[in-house]
This record gives structure tokens, C-alpha cells and sequence, in this order.
């Protein structure tokens, strides 16, 4: 079974950080790209970052370019999202995805959250207060 597990969301005041990470479980992760989604109360979900397979290309929304960073391990199934700077407006659970179709950090963007990925994790809670 393949599915992925995310950790690390929380409660942070406007301004500050907070470092989410996303494990896959399952012998298919590492040969595409993984990212991360979010949804707030009411809203769709939507993207946020991708990391392609090899770990080389990023991508970002751009409502958080330059404040998030995705980073991919050398265990290419794991991959971080740290997000500094945080506002009242990144509050939404993030959700980590993987898997088919997608190798490139672009495609999963274009994609969007439609798409039919390989896995999706459960999400975690990130609030930011205003």
C-alpha cells in the first residue's frame, strides 16, 4: 500500500515559521514529483509547491514565493516544506501528494488539485493568527 503521512502544521502568530514535512510510504514516490496543497475553510484546494523527481526544480504559488521553500531528501520520498513569514491567510490544512502521473514540479502545478494523483496524505493544520 502506498500512501503518504504529513506533520508539523500548528498555531503561529502572523510572522512566523513553521516547518512541514511529508513522508511516503511505498516503492513509487521517488520517481515523481511530490508537492504541496492546501485548502482553507470554504475554499478549493490549490496549490502551493512541487518538487520534480530528481529533486532539482521547484515550483511555487506565487501568493508564497519567497517565504516557502520545498525541499526534497536525498530519501526521495520525504520531502519539507518551510514556510516563514507566515500570514493570516496561509491558514488552510496543507495536504502532501505524490505519486503517478507527474515528474516535473511544473506539471503538478499546471495540473492542479483535479488531477488524478498516486496518493494524497491526510493533511495537516496550519493557523496563523491575525
Amino acid at each position: 500500500q502506498d500512501y503518504l503521512a504529513e506533520s508539523g502544521g500548528g498555531f503561529v502568530q502572523t510572522g512566523g515559521s513553521l516547518k512541514l514535512s511529508c513522508v511516503g510510504t511505498g516503492s513509487k514516490f521517488s520517481d515523481y514529483a511530490m508537492g504541496w496543497f492546501r485548502q482553507a475553510s470554504g475554499k478549493e484546494r490549490v496549490f502551493v509547491a512541487a518538487v520534480s523527481a530528481s529533486g532539482a526544480i521547484t515550483s511555487y504559488a506565487d501568493s508564497v514565493k519567497g517565504r516557502f521553500i520545498i525541499r526534497r531528501e536525498n530519501a526521495e520520498n520525504t520531502i519539507h516544506l518551510q514556510m516563514n513569514s507566515l500570514q493570516p491567510e496561509d491558514t488552510a490544512v496543507y495536504y502532501c501528494v505524490g505519486g503517478p502521473p507527474f515528474r516535473s514540479a511544473q506539471a503538478m502545478e499546471v495540473a492542479g488539485a483535479s488531477a488524478n494523483y498516486g496518493a494524497w496524505g491526510q493533511g495537516t493544520q496550519v493557523t496563523v493568527s491575525s
